[in-house]
């Protein structure tokens, strides 16, 4: 079975995705699928010295197709939002003939702008959903009812398209991201990990690993410390430089001590950040329908795998994964009810160890070859 995923995306990128494409390209390729990703080729890529495939830790290579797009703001020309629908338009014409010209059974992809075009020609075309679309719903609507099947990550999403948009429910199907558990069994010990990453080894270390989008509730973890004691430390691995910088001014305005902004971190780092942990923590805000609703958060099972105590904000998105007996659940938004859950799972080392065990239980189903057997098993 030959699949072409399509992503209109940096590779590598400092974002989130970058890891899920990769990762599940290899995985349809690890169940037996012959895939090629196919992405955009962008002129200003800080990590394009990088080899993507060492960058992200896969074994088993697979083919990558560069496609040319319009890339205005390269040029160092910016129009708002046109710069945008420009890139957008000219990958999706660049894969539009790309695909007319090359046969797959599958033609995949997380990004909906590109496969309009195509779907008006191609009756193979599946679409993987990771949000809802706040407008234009008549032209989703139609492409929606051409794809022949639907990905979702959440339960809610699936809702979505069935209420809003009177999807049949049967052409959708909810999987959850997914995880890479070889690659977060680490072989240090805890202390032998901070050592390596000159981490303070006489500090409890609170780590929170991912984007520092104000959704995400990063600001909320900061604030935590007028809560918590000078043992504790707040490590935060990841976030583009801008929006370091604006953490780095918040926590400055606070008067906030004992935090560690290291910025992003290549994914094959990460698992002995969390090795050197103590706590991790998913602090996302109630306030935002991606976070409360739509997220399944890859960080989320990265928690899991490394086998450490997790501390997450009670949400329907969050709750699909996490519940009472794996994690420490606390009200969203809200800085003491999060140092009160940190300070449970730090101090309750009895109960933590279960709660740690049963995650580490409940992300074996969540493997990315778990997650692609699924799709394709649904797809045919």
């Amino acid at each position: 079975m030959k699949i072409i995923y399509l992503a209109n995306a940096r590779i590598p990128t400092e974002k989130a995705h970058g890891v899920q494409i990769m990762k599940m390209c290899e995985a349809f390729k690890n169940v037996g699928a012959d895939i090629e990703l196919v992405v955009a080729k962008r002129k200003e890529n800080q990590l394009e010295n990088f080899d993507p495939f060492d960058y992200y830790g896969i074994k088993n290579r697979f083919s990558i197709k560069k496609l040319w797009l319009l890339d205005i703001v390269a040029m160092g020309r910016s129009f708002k939002g046109l710069s945008v629908l420009v890139q957008n338009t000219s990958f999706a014409l660049s894969s539009f003939v790309y695909l007319l010209a090359n046969d797959a059974d599958i033609i995949y992809s997380r990004d909906e702008f590109s496969l309009f075009l195509i779907s008006l020609f191609k009756k193979n075309v599946f679409l993987e959903l990771h949000t809802f679309p706040n407008s234009k719903l008549f032209l989703y609507k139609f492409l929606f009812r051409r794809t022949k099947k639907i990905i979702v990550i959440t339960e809610y999403l699936k809702g979505l398209l069935i209420k809003k948009l009177n999807i049949d429910p049967v052409k959708i199907q909810i999987n959850s991201d997914g995880i890479d558990l070889q690659q977060f069994s680490v072989d240090l010990s805890k202390m032998e990990c901070r050592n390596k990453l000159h981490l303070p080894r006489n500090k409890n270390i609170i780590i929170y690993c991912g984007q520092l989008f104000k959704w995400k509730g990063v600001y909320i973890l900061s604030e935590t410390l007028k809560f918590l004691t000078d043992d504790d430390l707040i490590v935060f691995v990841g976030g583009m430089e801008y929006d370091v910088d604006r953490l780095k001014d918040f926590i400055k305005d606070k008067n906030l001590k004992n935090i560690l902004l290291l910025g992003h971190k290549q994914p094959t780092e990460i698992p002995f950040y969390l090795k050197a942990a103590d706590v991790a923590v998913l602090p996302n805000s109630a306030q935002s329908d991606i976070s409360k609703f739509y997220t399944s958060p890859m960080k989320l099972f990265e928690y899991m795998a490394a086998k450490i105590p997790i501390v997450a904000s009670d949400l329907p998105s969050i709750r699909e994964i996490l519940n009472k007996s794996n994690s420490v659940l606390v009200r969203p938004d809200d800085p003491e009810s999060l140092a009160s859950g940190i300070k449970k799972a730090l101090a309750g080392r009895e109960l933590t160890s279960k709660k740690v065990f049963q995650a580490y239980n409940d992300v074996q189903k969540y493997t990315w070859e778990k997650r692609a057997g699924r799709i394709l098993t649904f797809i045919e």
